[in-house]
């Protein structure tokens, strides 16, 4: 059967983070909070010091927590910029002074780009995703995307840019600017749509990733399915047991399946 489309998910797909556990990705988001409060102060968006910073770093903690739980459970997306606007509007609605007119969409972008700046030191790409990525963009009228859950759409096309792969993708696709999260059936209808190609090119195609919202959400859509496994095992990972899988252990074994 001749491949007609190829898709990678990003995380532990394509890309690895290093000495990963959930203490170091907390930390990450830690760290980057920090850098966007530096950015907020010197806005004057907060003040420096006070109940004020208190109360803004409660309202975020716990709304990042609530859309995090949303998220696993609806599969919309509740995207870092809306993170920060709606921790600034309630600090609006507790009292505070919040000037509005600074609130646009490139600021929150900038936000949202720094908390996620320590989390992009970590990821690092595998040993084999460039020279795979290179030699699938070498065949003619194969078709490459990308779809990550990733709540900020930057944070992926910086990491892709700064490591000399932007140019390999037809289609970079996160559910941050689509709205919603694999498994989702519509995100992978909208990546092969902005492909070139239609849900009936669907089984001529293949997605590879290394979590049930890769490959379950693939194979409802009719798309051949590849795993590609990874050694950290997330808490409360769901298993994936289907007869058409396939499971590889390092990504450029996904030439083989490449007619």
């Amino acid at each position: 059967m001749k491949v007609r489309g190829i898709i990678f998910d990003f995380g532990f797909t394509l890309f690895h983070f290093k000495n990963v556990s959930m203490k170091k990705y907390f930390d990450c988001f830690r760290r980057g909070l920090s850098k966007s409060i530096k950015i907020l102060k010197q806005e004057k968006v907060l003040e420096d010091k006070g109940q004020m910073m208190e109360d803004f770093i409660t309202i975020f903690n716990k709304k990042r927590a609530t859309y995090f739980k949303q998220a696993m459970k609806t599969k919309n997306e509740f995207p870092t910029t809306l993170l920060f606007k709606t921790t600034l509007d309630q600090l609006k609605e507790k009292g505070y002074e919040i000037q509005e007119e600074k609130i646009k969409n490139n600021f929150l972008e900038k936000l949202a780009e720094l908390y996620h700046s320590c989390e992009e030191e970590e990821w690092k790409p595998d040993e084999k995703t460039k020279f795979t990525l290179e030699t699938l963009s070498k065949i003619s009228n194969l078709k490459i995307g990308l779809i990550s859950n990733h709540p900020n759409h930057k944070t992926i096309k910086n990491l892709l840019r700064d490591n000399e792969m932007n140019d390999y993708f037809d289609v970079i696709v996160t559910s941050a600017k689509f709205g919603k999260r694999k498994p989702n059936s519509d995100i992978f209808f909208h990546t092969l749509k902005r492909m070139g190609l239609t849900k009936n090119d669907a089984e001529y195609c293949i997605m590879v990733g290394d979590e049930a919202a890769d490959i379950v959400g693939a194979n409802r859509v009719g798309m051949q399915i590849i795993l590609k496994e990874r050694d950290y095992e997330f808490p409360y990972e769901k298993e994936i047991n289907l007869p058409n899988l396939t499971r590889i252990k390092s990504i450029e074994e996904v030439l083989q399946y490449i007619d």
